[in-house]
Protein backbone atom coordinates (compact mmCIF):
# COMPACT_ATOMS: atom_id res chain seq x y z
CA UNK A 1 0.00 0.00 0.00
CA UNK A 2 1.18 3.82 -0.62
CA UNK A 3 1.01 5.96 1.58
CA UNK A 4 2.27 9.79 0.97
CA UNK A 5 5.21 10.80 2.70
CA UNK A 6 5.37 13.55 5.36
CA UNK A 7 8.37 15.17 6.75
CA UNK A 8 8.63 16.73 10.13
CA UNK A 9 8.83 20.56 9.79
CA UNK A 10 6.00 20.41 6.96
CA UNK A 11 3.04 22.62 7.35
CA UNK A 12 -0.18 21.00 7.97
CA UNK A 13 -1.59 22.17 5.50
CA UNK A 14 0.46 19.68 3.13
CA UNK A 15 -0.82 16.19 5.16
CA UNK A 16 -2.73 14.38 2.36
CA UNK A 17 -6.23 13.45 2.97
CA UNK A 18 -7.84 11.32 4.49
CA UNK A 19 -5.04 11.30 7.15
CA UNK A 20 -5.31 10.35 11.03
CA UNK A 21 -3.91 13.15 12.87
CA UNK A 22 -3.57 14.19 16.80
CA UNK A 23 -3.07 17.27 18.06
CA UNK A 24 0.18 17.04 20.36
CA UNK A 25 -0.69 19.76 22.45
CA UNK A 26 -4.11 18.69 23.17
CA UNK A 27 -2.94 15.36 24.05
CA UNK A 28 0.06 16.06 26.34
CA UNK A 29 -2.34 18.28 28.22
CA UNK A 30 -4.44 15.20 28.78
CA UNK A 31 -1.88 13.00 29.11
CA UNK A 32 -0.63 15.27 32.13
CA UNK A 33 -3.71 15.79 33.81
CA UNK A 34 -4.58 11.77 33.88
CA UNK A 35 -1.48 11.33 35.29
CA UNK A 36 -1.81 14.11 37.84
CA UNK A 37 -5.44 12.98 38.70
CA UNK A 38 -3.94 9.44 39.62
CA UNK A 39 -0.83 10.53 41.91
CA UNK A 40 -3.06 12.76 43.49
CA UNK A 41 -5.10 10.13 44.96
CA UNK A 42 -2.67 7.41 45.37
CA UNK A 43 -4.25 5.03 42.67
CA UNK A 44 -2.64 3.52 39.70
CA UNK A 45 -2.47 4.61 36.05
CA UNK A 46 -3.04 1.37 33.79
CA UNK A 47 -4.30 3.02 30.07
CA UNK A 48 -6.18 0.86 27.45
CA UNK A 49 -3.69 0.65 24.39
CA UNK A 50 -6.48 -0.74 22.67
CA UNK A 51 -7.67 2.60 22.39
CA UNK A 52 -4.38 3.89 20.47
CA UNK A 53 -2.82 0.56 19.28
CA UNK A 54 0.58 2.63 19.35
CA UNK A 55 4.22 1.87 21.62
CA UNK A 56 5.06 5.42 21.22
CA UNK A 57 2.04 6.36 22.35
CA UNK A 58 2.44 4.07 25.39
CA UNK A 59 6.05 4.50 26.29
CA UNK A 60 4.51 8.20 26.49
CA UNK A 61 1.74 7.72 28.94
CA UNK A 62 4.75 4.63 30.78
CA UNK A 63 7.09 8.05 30.66
CA UNK A 64 3.80 10.03 32.70
CA UNK A 65 3.83 7.48 35.15
CA UNK A 66 1.30 4.86 34.16
CA UNK A 67 2.49 1.62 35.43
CA UNK A 68 1.84 -0.50 31.97
CA UNK A 69 -1.11 -0.70 29.83
CA UNK A 70 -4.04 -3.03 28.89
CA UNK A 71 -5.03 -4.74 25.73
CA UNK A 72 -7.91 -6.66 24.60
CA UNK A 73 -6.29 -9.52 22.32
CA UNK A 74 -3.13 -11.94 21.62
CA UNK A 75 -2.19 -10.06 18.90
CA UNK A 76 -2.02 -6.11 20.55
CA UNK A 77 -0.26 -7.73 23.22
CA UNK A 78 2.47 -9.48 21.12
CA UNK A 79 2.71 -6.57 18.86
CA UNK A 80 3.00 -4.27 21.40
CA UNK A 81 5.84 -6.47 22.78
CA UNK A 82 7.84 -6.39 19.48
CA UNK A 83 7.98 -2.92 19.64
CA UNK A 84 9.36 -2.93 23.24
CA UNK A 85 6.39 -2.66 25.65
CA UNK A 86 7.28 -4.81 28.97
CA UNK A 87 4.56 -4.57 31.39
CA UNK A 88 1.17 -5.68 29.56
CA UNK A 89 -2.58 -6.49 31.16
CA UNK A 90 -4.35 -8.79 28.53
CA UNK A 91 -7.78 -7.87 29.68
CA UNK A 92 -9.75 -9.71 28.42
CA UNK A 93 -10.33 -13.81 28.30
CA UNK A 94 -8.57 -16.54 26.70
CA UNK A 95 -9.93 -19.81 26.09
CA UNK A 96 -8.52 -21.16 22.79
CA UNK A 97 -5.41 -23.33 23.75
CA UNK A 98 -3.40 -22.73 20.62
CA UNK A 99 -4.15 -18.53 21.61
CA UNK A 100 -3.13 -19.77 25.23
CA UNK A 101 0.21 -21.57 23.88
CA UNK A 102 0.98 -17.58 22.53
CA UNK A 103 0.08 -16.18 26.17
CA UNK A 104 2.22 -18.35 27.55
CA UNK A 105 5.22 -17.22 25.15
CA UNK A 106 4.53 -13.83 25.65
CA UNK A 107 4.86 -14.44 29.66
CA UNK A 108 8.20 -15.46 28.89
CA UNK A 109 9.68 -12.14 27.42
CA UNK A 110 7.26 -9.33 29.30
CA UNK A 111 5.80 -8.87 32.67
CA UNK A 112 2.21 -10.08 31.50
CA UNK A 113 -1.61 -10.61 33.16
CA UNK A 114 -4.78 -11.71 31.97
CA UNK A 115 -7.72 -11.98 33.34
CA UNK A 116 -10.33 -15.32 33.88
CA UNK A 117 -13.46 -15.92 34.35
CA UNK A 118 -14.49 -19.59 34.30
CA UNK A 119 -12.68 -22.82 36.08
CA UNK A 120 -11.52 -24.05 32.60
CA UNK A 121 -10.02 -21.29 31.87
CA UNK A 122 -8.33 -21.24 34.71
CA UNK A 123 -7.00 -24.59 34.11
CA UNK A 124 -6.14 -24.62 30.88
CA UNK A 125 -3.75 -21.20 31.82
CA UNK A 126 -2.33 -23.26 34.29
CA UNK A 127 -1.02 -25.91 31.80
CA UNK A 128 -0.11 -23.34 29.15
CA UNK A 129 2.04 -21.80 31.58
CA UNK A 130 3.44 -24.65 33.35
CA UNK A 131 4.57 -25.96 30.02
CA UNK A 132 6.15 -22.84 29.14
CA UNK A 133 7.91 -22.54 32.42
CA UNK A 134 6.83 -18.70 33.29
CA UNK A 135 4.95 -17.28 35.48
CA UNK A 136 1.52 -14.68 35.02
CA UNK A 137 -0.48 -12.71 36.56
CA UNK A 138 -4.08 -13.72 36.82
CA UNK A 139 -6.92 -11.71 37.76
CA UNK A 140 -10.49 -13.06 38.08
CA UNK A 141 -13.25 -11.03 36.46
CA UNK A 142 -16.24 -9.85 37.73
CA UNK A 143 -19.60 -8.92 36.16
CA UNK A 144 -20.13 -5.40 38.24
CA UNK A 145 -23.00 -4.39 35.77
CA UNK A 146 -22.66 -4.74 31.88
CA UNK A 147 -23.30 -7.93 31.56
CA UNK A 148 -20.83 -9.13 28.94
CA UNK A 149 -18.12 -11.15 30.28
CA UNK A 150 -17.47 -12.07 34.35
CA UNK A 151 -18.57 -14.16 36.87
CA UNK A 152 -21.45 -13.18 39.60
CA UNK A 153 -19.50 -11.78 42.45
CA UNK A 154 -20.49 -14.80 45.11
CA UNK A 155 -18.76 -16.82 42.64
CA UNK A 156 -15.13 -15.20 42.64
CA UNK A 157 -13.85 -16.49 46.28
CA UNK A 158 -14.17 -20.17 44.87
CA UNK A 159 -12.60 -18.80 41.20
CA UNK A 160 -10.02 -17.28 43.16
CA UNK A 161 -8.97 -20.53 45.44
CA UNK A 162 -8.86 -22.43 42.06
CA UNK A 163 -6.15 -19.58 40.58
CA UNK A 164 -4.27 -19.53 44.18
CA UNK A 165 -3.90 -23.45 44.25
CA UNK A 166 -1.69 -22.79 40.93
CA UNK A 167 0.63 -20.85 42.30
CA UNK A 168 4.19 -20.61 42.91
CA UNK A 169 6.31 -23.04 43.66
CA UNK A 170 3.96 -25.58 42.68
CA UNK A 171 2.42 -23.83 40.12
CA UNK A 172 2.79 -20.28 37.52
CA UNK A 173 -0.22 -18.61 38.15
CA UNK A 174 -0.41 -15.68 40.83
CA UNK A 175 -3.43 -14.61 41.99
CA UNK A 176 -3.43 -10.82 41.21
CA UNK A 177 -6.55 -9.42 42.33
CA UNK A 178 -10.13 -8.92 40.90
CA UNK A 179 -11.26 -7.15 37.41
CA UNK A 180 -14.30 -5.01 37.78
CA UNK A 181 -15.63 -3.04 34.43
CA UNK A 182 -18.70 -1.96 33.66
CA UNK A 183 -18.50 -0.83 30.09
CA UNK A 184 -22.12 0.26 29.33
CA UNK A 185 -21.34 3.09 32.13
CA UNK A 186 -18.75 4.84 30.57
CA UNK A 187 -21.24 6.64 28.12
CA UNK A 188 -23.96 7.30 30.45
CA UNK A 189 -24.74 10.65 29.81
CA UNK A 190 -25.98 12.81 32.82
CA UNK A 191 -23.03 12.87 35.63
CA UNK A 192 -26.17 11.54 38.02
CA UNK A 193 -26.56 8.52 36.02
CA UNK A 194 -22.88 7.53 35.71
CA UNK A 195 -22.78 8.01 39.44
CA UNK A 196 -25.26 5.51 39.94
CA UNK A 197 -24.08 2.93 38.30
CA UNK A 198 -20.78 3.10 39.06
CA UNK A 199 -21.84 3.00 42.70
CA UNK A 200 -23.72 -0.42 41.64
CA UNK A 201 -20.26 -1.69 40.32
CA UNK A 202 -18.52 -0.43 43.73
CA UNK A 203 -21.21 -2.64 45.61
CA UNK A 204 -20.83 -5.71 43.42
CA UNK A 205 -16.84 -5.44 43.74
CA UNK A 206 -17.02 -4.97 47.28
CA UNK A 207 -19.38 -8.21 47.09
CA UNK A 208 -16.82 -10.39 45.38
CA UNK A 209 -13.95 -8.73 47.74
CA UNK A 210 -15.78 -10.14 50.52
CA UNK A 211 -16.57 -14.03 48.68
CA UNK A 212 -12.35 -13.65 48.18
CA UNK A 213 -12.02 -12.67 51.78
CA UNK A 214 -14.14 -15.42 53.18
CA UNK A 215 -12.14 -17.78 51.99
CA UNK A 216 -8.70 -15.87 53.68
CA UNK A 217 -7.64 -15.52 50.47
CA UNK A 218 -5.80 -11.67 50.26
CA UNK A 219 -7.38 -9.40 47.29
CA UNK A 220 -3.79 -7.33 46.53
CA UNK A 221 -6.04 -5.12 43.67
CA UNK A 222 -9.06 -4.09 42.03
CA UNK A 223 -8.38 -2.69 38.44
CA UNK A 224 -10.93 -1.28 36.44
CA UNK A 225 -12.84 1.80 35.68
CA UNK A 226 -13.21 3.79 32.13
CA UNK A 227 -12.88 7.51 30.63
CA UNK A 228 -16.30 7.85 32.00
CA UNK A 229 -16.78 6.60 35.37
CA UNK A 230 -12.82 6.74 36.85
CA UNK A 231 -13.65 9.71 39.19
CA UNK A 232 -17.03 8.04 41.22
CA UNK A 233 -14.51 4.91 40.99
CA UNK A 234 -11.88 6.60 42.81
CA UNK A 235 -14.81 8.71 45.02
CA UNK A 236 -15.79 4.61 46.21
CA UNK A 237 -12.28 3.40 47.44
CA UNK A 238 -12.40 0.23 45.67
CA UNK A 239 -10.21 0.64 42.83
CA UNK A 240 -6.60 0.60 43.10
CA UNK A 241 -6.11 0.75 39.29
CA UNK A 242 -7.48 2.48 36.35
CA UNK A 243 -7.78 1.43 32.72
CA UNK A 244 -8.88 4.37 30.93
CA UNK A 245 -8.28 4.79 28.07
CA UNK A 246 -10.19 7.22 25.83
CA UNK A 247 -9.35 10.30 27.92
CA UNK A 248 -6.35 10.70 26.09
CA UNK A 249 -7.66 11.29 22.43
CA UNK A 250 -11.43 12.22 23.46
CA UNK A 251 -13.69 11.82 20.48
CA UNK A 252 -17.17 12.72 20.12
CA UNK A 253 -18.91 9.94 21.97
CA UNK A 254 -17.37 11.06 25.84
CA UNK A 255 -17.75 14.81 24.80
CA UNK A 256 -20.55 14.76 24.87
CA UNK A 257 -20.75 13.26 28.44
CA UNK A 258 -21.58 15.58 31.38
CA UNK A 259 -18.66 15.16 33.47
CA UNK A 260 -18.43 15.24 36.39
CA UNK A 261 -17.27 18.38 38.70
CA UNK A 262 -14.14 16.03 40.47
CA UNK A 263 -12.56 14.90 37.15
CA UNK A 264 -10.62 16.90 35.22
CA UNK A 265 -11.68 18.26 31.74
CA UNK A 266 -9.94 16.27 28.27
CA UNK A 267 -9.62 18.42 24.85
CA UNK A 268 -10.53 17.05 21.65
CA UNK A 269 -6.83 15.63 20.31
CA UNK A 270 -7.78 13.06 17.53
CA UNK A 271 -8.98 14.46 14.54
CA UNK A 272 -9.46 12.88 10.62
CA UNK A 273 -8.36 15.46 7.87
CA UNK A 274 -10.12 15.35 5.29
CA UNK A 275 -10.84 18.07 2.16
CA UNK A 276 -14.13 18.84 -0.01
CA UNK A 277 -13.54 17.28 -3.41
CA UNK A 278 -16.98 18.38 -4.90
CA UNK A 279 -19.77 20.86 -4.25
CA UNK A 280 -23.01 20.87 -5.31
CA UNK A 281 -25.51 23.25 -4.79
CA UNK A 282 -26.67 22.75 -1.06
CA UNK A 283 -24.29 20.50 -0.32
CA UNK A 284 -19.76 19.99 0.11
CA UNK A 285 -18.49 16.54 -0.08
CA UNK A 286 -15.33 15.42 1.72
CA UNK A 287 -12.94 12.51 1.52
CA UNK A 288 -13.56 10.38 4.12
CA UNK A 289 -15.66 7.95 4.47
CA UNK A 290 -16.57 4.98 6.50
CA UNK A 291 -13.51 3.76 5.84
CA UNK A 292 -11.66 6.67 7.54
CA UNK A 293 -13.84 6.88 10.38
CA UNK A 294 -15.93 5.09 12.44
CA UNK A 295 -19.71 5.46 13.00
CA UNK A 296 -20.33 3.03 15.49
CA UNK A 297 -21.12 5.73 18.15
CA UNK A 298 -22.80 8.01 16.07
CA UNK A 299 -21.16 10.77 13.45
CA UNK A 300 -18.64 12.74 13.65
CA UNK A 301 -18.43 16.39 14.51
CA UNK A 302 -17.55 18.79 12.35
CA UNK A 303 -14.61 20.97 13.95
CA UNK A 304 -14.78 24.70 13.43
CA UNK A 305 -16.76 23.93 10.20
CA UNK A 306 -20.48 25.26 9.86
CA UNK A 307 -22.89 22.33 9.05
CA UNK A 308 -24.17 18.53 9.86
CA UNK A 309 -22.44 15.60 8.61
CA UNK A 310 -23.92 13.09 6.48
CA UNK A 311 -23.29 9.63 5.81
CA UNK A 312 -21.68 9.39 1.93
CA UNK A 313 -20.80 5.87 1.75
CA UNK A 314 -17.11 4.57 2.19
CA UNK A 315 -15.10 7.04 0.27
CA UNK A 316 -16.90 10.29 0.95
CA UNK A 317 -18.95 12.72 3.46
CA UNK A 318 -21.55 15.05 3.33
CA UNK A 319 -21.79 18.19 4.69
CA UNK A 320 -25.11 19.92 4.96
CA UNK A 321 -26.05 23.36 5.71
CA UNK A 322 -26.69 24.04 9.68
CA UNK A 323 -30.54 24.09 10.19
CA UNK A 324 -30.13 28.32 10.40
CA UNK A 325 -27.88 28.49 7.36
CA UNK A 326 -27.25 28.45 4.19
CA UNK A 327 -25.54 26.82 1.05
CA UNK A 328 -22.69 29.50 1.58
CA UNK A 329 -21.67 28.75 5.01
CA UNK A 330 -20.28 25.19 3.40
CA UNK A 331 -17.03 24.72 3.29
CA UNK A 332 -15.42 25.85 -0.40
CA UNK A 333 -14.12 22.95 -3.14
CA UNK A 334 -10.33 22.16 -1.83
CA UNK A 335 -10.78 23.65 1.83
CA UNK A 336 -9.97 21.19 4.89
CA UNK A 337 -12.63 19.72 6.72
CA UNK A 338 -11.52 18.25 10.30
CA UNK A 339 -13.71 15.65 11.83
CA UNK A 340 -13.59 14.31 15.12
CA UNK A 341 -14.08 10.90 15.70
CA UNK A 342 -17.50 9.36 17.13
CA UNK A 343 -15.50 6.67 18.18
CA UNK A 344 -11.96 6.60 18.77
CA UNK A 345 -10.70 2.92 19.35
CA UNK A 346 -12.30 1.27 16.00
CA UNK A 347 -10.89 4.40 14.24
CA UNK A 348 -7.88 4.29 15.20
CA UNK A 349 -7.97 0.86 13.73
CA UNK A 350 -8.84 2.04 10.25
CA UNK A 351 -5.67 3.54 9.84
CA UNK A 352 -1.91 2.73 9.50
CA UNK A 353 0.11 5.66 11.08
CA UNK A 354 -0.77 9.12 13.03
CA UNK A 355 0.75 12.19 12.06
CA UNK A 356 1.75 14.16 15.26
CA UNK A 357 0.95 18.17 14.72
CA UNK A 358 2.43 20.67 17.02
CA UNK A 359 0.88 24.46 17.04
CA UNK A 360 -2.97 23.37 16.00
CA UNK A 361 -4.57 21.82 13.39
CA UNK A 362 -4.66 25.96 11.65
CA UNK A 363 -0.99 26.76 11.37
CA UNK A 364 0.67 23.76 13.45
CA UNK A 365 3.65 21.64 11.69
CA UNK A 366 4.45 18.21 11.73
CA UNK A 367 6.26 17.06 14.27
CA UNK A 368 6.10 12.96 14.56
CA UNK A 369 5.08 10.28 12.06
CA UNK A 370 4.01 7.32 14.83
CA UNK A 371 3.24 3.44 13.31
CA UNK A 372 0.24 2.55 14.89
CA UNK A 373 1.57 -1.42 15.60
CA UNK A 374 -1.20 -2.97 16.72
CA UNK A 375 -3.53 -2.08 14.17
CA UNK A 376 -5.72 -4.71 12.69
CA UNK A 377 -4.89 -7.05 15.57
CA UNK A 378 -8.14 -8.48 16.25
CA UNK A 379 -7.28 -11.84 16.97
Amino acid sequence: MRIAAIARGEPVESIDTPALVVDLDAMERNLAAMAAFARAHRVRLRPHAKMHKCATIARLQMAAGAVGVCVQKTSEAEALADAGIDDLYLSNEVIDEAKLARVAALAQRVRLAIAVDSQLGVERHAAAIARSGATIDVFVEVDVGQGRCGIAPAAAGELAQQVVAHAPPEGRLRFAGLHAYHGSAQHLRGVAEREAAAHHAAAQARAAQAAIGALGIACPLVTGAGTGTFAFDVASGVWGELQAGSYLFMDRDYADNDVAPSAPRFEHALFVKSRVISRGAAHAVIDAGHKSHAIDSGPPLLWHCAGTWASGGDEHGIVRPPPDGDSGDLPALGETVWLVPGHCDPTVNLHDRYVGVRGGLASGVVEAVWPIEARGCVA
